[in-house]
């Protein structure tokens, strides 16, 4: 019943929110980018709950029910994506656009523009996917009677109806509340799961000794395999540029980016180690659980509810997130540029909604395609970081960087993930071909053509 009435409280205080910014809804940048009004104590916490959702909570859940604190490697993935990040938050927020998309064709062209849009789609769609199948999996464990697949469609149906309702400023001000109670749950949790399990030397004889090493029982490729595709969606990340792009200023973009490299290092950390120190008491059918039954199974009632409910409300606010930004793309960077340019703003949002709603749909369909929240984590992260984000690094570090270079380079990324997401026999992770390619791509045709125009450049190196 603690739980049941936990998971109420969370739905009524989003939906009170939500309704709240629906108000104040009036054109398209209030839509997209909540106006551009957003300060830096805002920006943290929206950049943390829409980075560590379903990913990090079940994929990286199951990773660390499987291979122990060597799980690490895939938030360490991100920890190192922000290096890079701190040097571009500020240039981002510069140019103020509404999508990544919009970089891509104001360095190269429009055929760089829609390629970028469409492996955006295909992999925020995924993502979208998993969070609804996270969020079918706490309804089943909060109310056993109903099934995962049940859950599934409800979660769905209540992202779809949020997302589509406030835009970013719903996301946004949703992060604020959902980040602040998961930060705050997470670190009363590890203590007091570490005592009900029975302490540090439980958990040490009974997992194997290899959880406790650097690589666990993974190979070296394996761990990198998870690395690289996490730092290069985190480099790329679109929703994160969107963010940027909603910064009251470049001094609050640059202040994010900071809170956000803390929150993260510690979340993630803390996360993890719940996750280990469940998987030593608790013995599931689906590893991808472990941190929502450690929290039904493990915690005193209040906490246990609280980080249940704090893990749902996460799973709403990434899947609002992956859900709202491919939507972005597809009314800005197709329907405003190609197919109604002259679209009024309530036409623009009408339409925009609806988009929401057809990709909402999309994503409930691929669903059922992974079973493991994992694989499918690293499906989508390879496809936007092979795709989009080495030609999202050339804009702001490379000069030289053609335009036939960067959509070589989406082009190949794309291609080759998906082929060998459906082909492979290898074993080898897809990360490692497609990377190639899209490197090879960029740099070796923008070798190969003439050099950009320095019109086209200088704006991004000044």
């Amino acid at each position: 019943m603690l739980y049941a009435i936990v998971l109420a409280v969370v739905v009524l205080v989003l939906m009170g929110v939500t309704v709240q910014k629906t108000l104040g809804i009036k054109n398209r940048k209030d839509f997209m980018l909540a106006g551009q009004k957003l300060p830096w104590t805002v920006l943290v916490f929206t950049l943390l709950s829409s980075w560590i959702g379903a990913g990090s909570l079940f994929a990286g859940g199951e990773n660390a029910y499987r291979n122990g604190f060597s799980a690490l490697w895939q938030p360490a993935g991100g920890w190192c994506g922000l290096v890079v990040i701190s040097l571009i938050a500020a240039k981002a927020r510069r140019f103020a656009q509404f999508t990544v998309p919009d970089l891509l064709e104001t360095r190269f062209n429009t055929t760089a523009r829609v390629m970028g849009t469409i492996a955006i789609v295909i992999s925020y769609t995924v993502i979208t996917s998993y969070q609804f199948k996270g969020g079918g999996d706490i309804l089943h464990l909060i109310f056993p009677e109903m099934d995962r697949v049940t859950g599934m469609y409800i979660i769905a149906a209540f992202v779809i109806a949020f997302t589509a309702a406030a835009g970013m400023a719903s996301v946004a001000y949703l992060d604020v509340i959902i980040g602040s109670l998961v930060s705050v749950i997470v670190i009363i949790s590890v203590p007091l799961l570490l005592h009900q399990v029975g302490g540090w030397s439980h958990v040490t004889t009974a997992l194997p000794a290899d959880r406790f090493t650097v690589f666990g029982p993974q190979s070296v490729s394996e761990a990198f395999g998870k690395l690289l595709p996490t730092m290069l969606l985190l480099i790329g990340n679109q929703g994160m540029y969107q963010k940027f792009f909603s910064a009251r200023s470049e001094r609050d973009a640059n202040l994010a980016v900071a809170g956000w490299i803390v929150g993260t290092l510690v979340l993630e950390t803390l996360l993890v180690t719940v996750s280990v120190i469940g998987s030593s008491a608790f013995q599931i059918e689906n590893p991808r659980e472990i941190l929502p039954t450690s929290a039904k199974l493990g915690l005193p009632p209040l906490v246990g509810a609280l980080l249940l409910g704090g893990i749902f409300a996460k799973v709403i606010s990434t899947a609002n997130n992956y859900l709202f930004s491919p939507a972005t793309n597809i009314i800005h960077d197709i329907y405003g540029r190609f197919i109604n340019p002259e679209a009024s703003e309530k036409r623009t949002l009408v339409v925009s909604r609806a988009i929401i709603v057809a990709l909402g749909l999309f994503a409930l369909l691929q669903a059922s395609h992974f079973e493991s929240i994992l694989k499918a984590a690293l499906y989508a992260y390879t496809i936007y970081g092979a795709a989009v984000t080495p030609a999202v690094l050339s804009v702001f570090f490379w000069r030289r960087a053609t335009t036939a270079g960067a959509v070589s380079s989406i082009a190949l990324g794309t291609v080759v993930t998906i082929g060998w997401q459906l082909f492979d026999t290898t074993g080898i992770d897809a990360v490692y071909p497609a990377v190639a390619a899209s490197l090879m791509g960029l740099i070796g045709v923008s070798l190969l053509t003439p050099p950009p125009p320095a019109e086209k450049v200088e704006k991004f190196f000044a």
